[in-house]
C-alpha cells in the first residue's frame, strides 16, 4: 500500500513517518511539504520516497492509495476533501478542522466518497486510555457522574506570534491543541455520549503582549515579535451530556506554577485519575477498606506505542473496510464541543444541543 505524507513538520517524523517505515504493508511514496527542503530531508533521512511540494501531485497518482495530512490546522479541510474525491484514504493529524463546519465538511466528503477519513485522536490507541474505557465499560467504577479535566501549564504558549497562536491558521489556541485530547479521551472512554449543553469562557490574557511575554523555554518558538496572537491561552468549561458531566479547566499559559495534566473519572463504587501520556491510578474500597492501586506501563514507551497502533489501524482499516473509533462519525462529537465552547465564550451564554 503505498502512501504520501503531506507536511513534514514536527508531528509527521515523530510518528506517522517512522510508524509507517516500521509497517509491512505501507510503502511511503511521497514526502510534500511547502518548505521544499523539508521534504528532500525527509527523502534523504529514511531514505526512500519522492520529495513534492504541491500535494496534488500524489493525489494524481494512482498509486497511491492513502495519505496522512500532516499540515497546520488550517490545511485539513481542502486537503482531506481533495484527497477524498481523488479516491484516496485519508488520515488527518487533529483537530479535524479549525471549526465544526469544516469538519462537517470533511464528513460529509466521507459520505459521499466512502473513503476512509480517521482523525488523529491517537490516545485511542493509547494503552492506558483503553485500560480505563476496560474499566468503566465492565462496571468496575459504577455509574461514571462526574469527570474533572485539567490542562494546565505554567507559561507554555507554543511559538508566540506564529501559526499556533494565529486564529486563521489553527482556529483556536489552548482548547483546540491540547483540549482536544483530553475531552477525546473523555468521550472514547465514556461511551461517546451525546453532548447536552455547553457553557465555556475563553481567556486570551498572558500573550497579548509578544514583547513583555516572559518564559522559561518555548516549544515552536522562539517568539515573533511582530506576530499574531488572537486565540485563547486558557479556558474553562462546564459540559452536561447524556453520561457524565465534564468540567474542564485549561491553560497554555497561567501563573500558577503547579500545572496538572490529568483527567478524573468520578464513579458511584470507584475513582479513576489518569496523568496524561503516563500511568493511572484505580481509588476503591475492599471489606470495608480504601484501596488504592496504580498501574504499572511503560509510560516512555507508550508514546511511540499509541502511533504504531494508530498508523497499523489505519492501514489495516483501508484493507478490510473495518471502521475505527477515531473514524470522522465518531470525532465529531468532539469537534462540536469544542465549537460549543468557543460560541459560548463569545455570547457569555450556554449552548444548548
Amino acid at each position: 500500500m503505498k502512501v504520501a505524507v503531506i507536511g513534514c513538520g514536527t508531528i509527521a517524523n515523530a510518528a506517522h513517518i517512522p510508524a509507517y517505515m516500521k509497517n509491512a504493508e505501507a510503502e511511503i511514496k511521497y514526502f510534500c511539504d511547502i518548505i521544499p527542503e523539508r521534504a528532500q530531508k525527509a527523502v534523504e533521512d529514511y531514505n526512500c520516497g519522492i520529495a513534492i511540494s504541491d500535494y496534488r501531485e500524489a493525489l494524481a497518482d494512482p498509486e497511491i492509495t492513502a495519505v496522512s495530512v500532516c499540515t497546520p490546522n488550517n490545511g485539513h479541510k481542502d486537503i482531506a476533501i481533495e484527497a477524498l474525491r481523488a479516491g484516496k484514504h485519508v488520515l488527518c493529524e487533529k483537530p479535524a478542522a479549525r471549526t465544526y463546519p469544516e469538519a462537517l465538511e470533511m464528513q460529509k466528503a466521507q459520505h459521499e466518497t466512502g473513503k476512509t477519513l480517521n482523525i488523529g485522536v491517537v490516545n485511542r490507541f493509547n494503552t492506558a486510555v483503553n485500560r480505563i474505557k476496560n474499566h468503566i465499560d465492565a462496571g468496575d467504577l459504577g455509574e461514571v457522574y462526574h469527570v474533572y479535566v485539567s490542562f494546565r501549564a505554567h507559561r507554555s504558549i507554543p511559538g508566540l506570534g506564529g501559526a499556533f497562536t494565529t486564529k486563521a491558521i489553527a482556529g483556536g489556541g489552548a482548547l483546540i491543541d491540547w483540549g482536544v485530547h483530553f475531552l477525546d479521551i473523555v468521550m472514547y472512554c465514556c461511551g461517546d455520549p451525546a453532548v447536552h449543553t455547553v457553557s465555556g469562557e475563553t481567556f486570551s490574557k498572558l500573550g497579548n503582549d509578544i514583547n513583555a511575554y516572559v518564559y522559561e523555554d518555548m516549544w515552536a518558538g522562539p517568539p515573533t515579535p511582530d506576530g499574531i496572537f488572537d486565540v485563547d491561552d486558557s479556558m474553562t468549561a462546564l459540559i452536561r451530556t447524556a453520561g457524565p458531566v465534564v468540567s474542564v479547566n485549561g491553560a497554555w499559559a497561567e501563573n500558577i506554577n503547579a500545572g496538572g495534566m490529568f483527567i478524573d473519572f468520578m464513579g458511584t463504587k470507584a475513582g479513576i485519575r489518569l496523568q496524561y501520556g503516563g500511568n493511572y491510578t484505580l481509588f476503591g474500597t475492599k471489606d470495608g477498606k480504601l484501596t488504592e492501586v496504580t498501574s504499572e506501563l511503560d509510560a516512555d514507551n507508550m508514546f511511540n506505542d499509541m502511533f504504531q497502533e494508530e498508523i497499523d489501524a489505519f492501514v489495516r482499516c483501508v484493507q478490510t473496510g473495518e471502521k475505527l473509533a477515531s473514524h470522522i462519525d465518531t470525532v465529531i462529537i468532539t469537534a462540536q464541543m469544542m465549537q460549543a465552547i468557543y460560541d459560548s465564550a463569545q455570547t457569555h451564554k450556554e449552548v444548548a444541543f
